[in-house]
């Protein structure tokens, strides 16, 4: 190995490490504070639970919590399920109308949340949906229903149709072949489309903020009013028990699933 190389590698891992600290140092600072008993974060720090006490004692900020919970879940089995679906329809059948179908499915990806939301808002108040949460219910699952039909999709790019055929040929009628068949193979796909609905949904800032009411926010809603009051490490208590809750998810779910791997 050349000097060269020995350098380019060395530089190659500094970056990396240097991506990975500007990546997540923040996330372990707040946690870290998230167990501070100051509220100005003095150092050293004092551990303490305080902070974790006054968050389960916080009854607004566990509602709003809660309803994210609930959106978020109802989000990801609807969008999840149309969007499966939809990716089918797309793998199956020629139309009239399926490329341009196909191309806007990018935009409402591309496209600011902010302009998103305003234009939500106008039309569901057009339409006579107002407000609430059956409107940010609406609003997520029309912001999650493309990221699941392009996960899908892509995983439907690798199965191989000679199998839906075969099935067919053995007496197998279409739910047939579309349960045994077919859903089996692009699970992988819908598992990580409904994980990215999940994602979109409960993390989801401008939508919810433009279509909540009062008294029924969601929990980004919620901290965004608490830090315009005033910023208290409650926010880092429970900031800090939804990245361990991601991760407990995301880690389950690599360990029981295996996404196309062999091992």
């Amino acid at each position: 190995m050349t000097a060269t190389t020995r350098f380019l590698n060395a530089l190659g891992r500094l970056y990396v490490g240097v991506l990975l600290a500007f990546l997540y140092l923040p996330i372990v600072i707040m946690a870290l504070m998230s167990f501070n008993a100051s509220p100005f974060y003095m150092l050293p720090i004092e551990w303490s639970t305080t902070w974790y006490e006054a968050l389960w004692q916080d009854d607004q900020l566990i509602s709003a919590a809660l309803n994210s919970l609930k959106i978020a879940a109802l989000t990801t089995v609807i969008s999840t399920a149309l969007g499966t679906a939809a990716s089918l329809a797309l793998f199956r059948y020629e139309f009239a109308g399926k490329k341009i179908l196909q191309a806007l499915l990018l935009p409402p990806i591309a496209i600011p949340w902010l302009i998103t939301g305003t234009a939500m808002l106008i039309f569901f108040f057009g339409v006579g949906i107002g407000r609430g949460l059956h409107a940010i219910i609406l609003g997520h699952v029309a912001l999650a229903l493309p990221y699941v039909i392009i996960v899908v999709n892509a995983r439907l790019k690798t199965f191989p149709r000679e199998l839906e055929e075969a099935a067919r040929s053995l007496g197998a009628n279409q739910w047939q072949v579309t349960r045994r068949v077919t859903l089996p193979w692009i699970a992988p796909g819908v598992i990580a489309g409904g994980l990215f609905a999940f994602a979109v949904s409960f993390d989801q800032f401008v939508v919810s903020y433009f279509l909540a009411t009062p008294g029924e926010t969601t929990l980004p809603v919620e901290i965004y009013a608490a830090i315009r009051k005033g910023f208290t490490p409650e926010i880092n208590a429970v900031s800090t028990l939804i990245i361990v809750m991601s991760m407990g998810v995301m880690l389950f779910t690599a360990r029981f699933y295996k996404f196309g791997g062999n091992d």
